[in-house]
C-alpha cells in the first residue's frame, strides 16, 4: 500500500508528542506536523483547509456540522480540555464575588462561539440560575481590537448582544463599561487590576466535575473530507495514534519517581486523579457521553445550532463501527 503523506496542524502538547516527532507512526501515514498557534491554525483553517489534519475549536466545528458544512470529519481526540470557572474575570476592586451577580450586568465575550464562553454560559445557567437574557453581551477582542464571529449563527430571542470591533475587552473592564469578561484567554491586565472572578476556582471546578462528570473539551482534530473519502482507513489509522500517543503521555506524567515536568506536585496530583477517575482525559464518544451531551444542550439553547445534535452525530462513523471490539 502506498503511504499517505498528510499534515497535521497543532500547537505542541505533550500527549501528542510521541506522534508529533515520530515515536508512533500511523498506519500506512508519512505524518508531517505543523507547529502553529492555534488562532492561526483555526482562521487559516477554516478560510483556506490548507492541510489535511487539523486541531479545531470544537464549538466552531459543531456549528459548522450543524449547518451542514461537510467539509470536516472530526475524530473523537481531544487535544485540549479546560474547566471554566477560572475564566471569569472582574476588577480587583469589583464587589463581585458569586457568578450569580452577574444577572443584569454587562459582560463581555471575545466571540459568542467560542467554547470556553459556551460551556461558562452554561455553568452559569446550570449552576448559579443567571438568566443570559438578563446580562447584555458585548463582543470584542480580549486584548487586541478587531475580533470577530468566524462562524455563522442566530441567536435566541431575547438575547442582548453588541459588537465592539473598535475596543478590547480588557481595556473596557479597566474602564468599567463592562462588569465582567468570560475569556478562555487572561486579559493582559490580569494580576495588574484585573482577578478572577471567584477566588477559588479550582475548588468549584473540581466540585462541578465530580458531581456532573463534565469535563470540558475545548478542541477536537478534524480531517479534511476528500482525505477521508480517498482513504476511509484514514480515521481509524490516525484515532490509534493518537490514543497510544496520549497513553505514553499520561504514563509519563504519573512517573512520581523521575518526573518530566519542572512543576511541584505535578505527577503526585496526576496520579492521584487517575485513582479517582478511571480516565482523566479519555478519547472516544462513550467515555465523554456526559460531556459531549452537555455541551450539545448548552450550543443549542445559546443560538449556536437549531437542531438538537448527539453525539454520534459529531464524529466519524465508520471509526465508531470499527473500533469496536
Amino acid at each position: 500500500m502506498t503511504r499517505l503523506r498528510l499534515t497535521l496542524a497543532s500547537a505542541e502538547y505533550d500527549h501528542f508528542l510521541d506522534l508529533t516527532r515520530g515515536r508512533v507512526v500511523p498506519a500506512g501515514i508519512d505524518l508531517v506536523h505543523l507547529e502553529l498557534s492555534v488562532e492561526t491554525i483555526f482562521d487559516r483553517f477554516l478560510r483556506l483547509r490548507e492541510w489535511e489534519i487539523s486541531e479545531m475549536s470544537f464549538a466552531k466545528y459543531c456549528t459548522l456540522a450543524a449547518s451542514g458544512d461537510t467539509s470536516m470529519v472530526a475524530l473523537p481526540v481531544f487535544p485540549l480540555r479546560a474547566f471554566r470557572h477560572s475564566s471569569l474575570y472582574v476588577r480587583d476592586d469589583s464587589a463581585l464575588e458569586d457568578p450569580a451577580a452577574l444577572s443584569g450586568l454587562v459582560v463581555g465575550v471575545p466571540e459568542w462561539a467560542q467554547t470556553a464562553g459556551v460551556y461558562v454560559r452554561g455553568i452559569l445557567e446550570r449552576e448559579y440560575g443567571v438568566d443570559l437574557t438578563s446580562i447584555r453581551w458585548v463582543q470584542a477582542g480580549v486584548n487586541e481590537a478587531g475580533r470577530s464571529e468566524k462562524v455563522s449563527f442566530q441567536l435566541p430571542p431575547g438575547i442582548d448582544y453588541i459588537r465592539r470591533p473598535d475596543a478590547t475587552l480588557n481595556q473596557m473592564l479597566l474602564d468599567g463599561e463592562v462588569d465582567a469578561i468570560v475569556s478562555a484567554h487572561p486579559p493582559a491586565a490580569f494580576g495588574q487590576g484585573v482577578r478572577r472572578l471567584l477566588r477559588d476556582p479550582k475548588a468549584a471546578e473540581l466540585a462541578s466535575w465530580r458531581s456532573t462528570g463534565v469535563h470540558p473539551i475545548m478542541h477536537v482534530v478534524v480531517v479534511r473530507r476528500d482525505v477521508v473519502e480517498e482513504a476511509p482507513w484514514v480515521p481509524l489509522s490516525l484515532y490509534t495514534a493518537f490514543a497510544e500517543a496520549r497513553r505514553r503521555s499520561l504514563e509519563r506524567a504519573a512517573n512520581v519517581t523521575v518526573s518530566p515536568y519542572l512543576v511541584p506536585w505535578w505527577s503526585e496530583d496526576a496520579a492521584r486523579l487517575a485513582g479517582e477517575q478511571s480516565d482523566v482525559s479519555p478519547y472516544g464518544i462513550e467515555p465523554n457521553r456526559a460531556t459531549l451531551s452537555s455541551f450539545l444542550a448548552d450550543g443549542r439553547r445559546q443560538g449556536l445550532w437549531a437542531a438538537a445534535l448527539a453525539p454520534e452525530d459529531l464524529f466519524d462513523p465508520e471509526l465508531e463501527r470499527t473500533s469496536r471490539v
